[in-house]
């Protein structure tokens, strides 16, 4: 169904010790479609909890692009307005929920993407070293040589486990990501069996799900990292 529509998600069942546990069933996503026959498709993670213009539009010029992408609404089941962050478990969940939609409408796993966004693009790296994927994107992923919350790890620990293609997009004055953590990020991607690539760019004027910037320099440095994630699906979801 070409546009952009919401709909649910069902979660993949687990096991329980007790009917007392209750669980989530299901996730509601928005879906944007391709007019023409898809390529493939995109899973968006964002650490939003209402979909900005911006984001709007970057799914959109995805979906332009010839993918079916999905955003799940990591929020759905934090009740607490002042929670800005989202993760853990139940954050790859809800991607695999988004997943298994994008299979089930016949999209081929090697063919779908994730792209994830602060903390949710450390998850978009987490899902690229665990899950049949076929390319991953994080946006200003945090947690490079120490662990966030609820993560075992950091990045650099699992980064020559990546079994999908990485693009990892970084700002050198973000405080979460200092540029001497991407370079051992970088580093430690470098020894996976596939491709990476690390990009640091002045300022955070990279961020394609913010507000179009004000001058000529900045909006050129937008337009590349833009460029580099379309690239970048564009040569690996195939």
């Amino acid at each position: 169904m070409p546009g952009t529509y919401d709909d649910v998600a069902p979660l993949r069942p687990v096991e329980v010790d007790t009917a007392a546990v209750t669980r989530r069933t299901a996730v509601p996503i928005t879906v944007v479609e391709p007019e023409r026959v898809a390529r493939g498709g995109i899973v968006v993670l964002h650490e939003s909890r209402d979909f900005s213009p911006q984001l709007l539009d970057l799914m959109r010029a995805l979906s332009l692009e010839g993918w079916i992408v999905v955003a799940p609404h990591l929020f759905d089941r934090i009740a607490d307005a002042q929670v800005r962050e989202v993760f853990g478990e139940e954050l790859f969940d809800d991607f695999d929920a988004g997943f298994d939609w994008l299979t089930g409408r016949g999209v081929f796993p090697d063919t779908i993407g994730v792209l994830g966004f602060d903390s949710a693009g450390t998850a978009a790296f987490l899902v690229a070293a665990t899950r049949p994927i076929g390319a991953a994107v994080s946006v200003g992923a945090p947690g490079l040589t120490e662990p966030l919350p609820d993560q075992h790890t950091a990045l650099i620990d699992i980064a020559a486990d990546l079994k999908a293609p990485w693009l990892g997009l970084f700002g050198a004055d973000d405080p979460a990501t200092p540029p001497e953590a991407v370079e051992r990020l970088r580093e430690a991607a470098a020894k996976a069996d596939v491709a990476s690539l690390t990009v640091s760019y002045p300022g955070l004027s990279h961020r394609i799900d913010r507000t179009e910037p004000e001058d000529d320099a900045t909006a050129a440095i937008r337009i590349d990292s833009q460029t580099r994630v379309y690239d970048w699906f564009d040569s690996n979801l195939r």
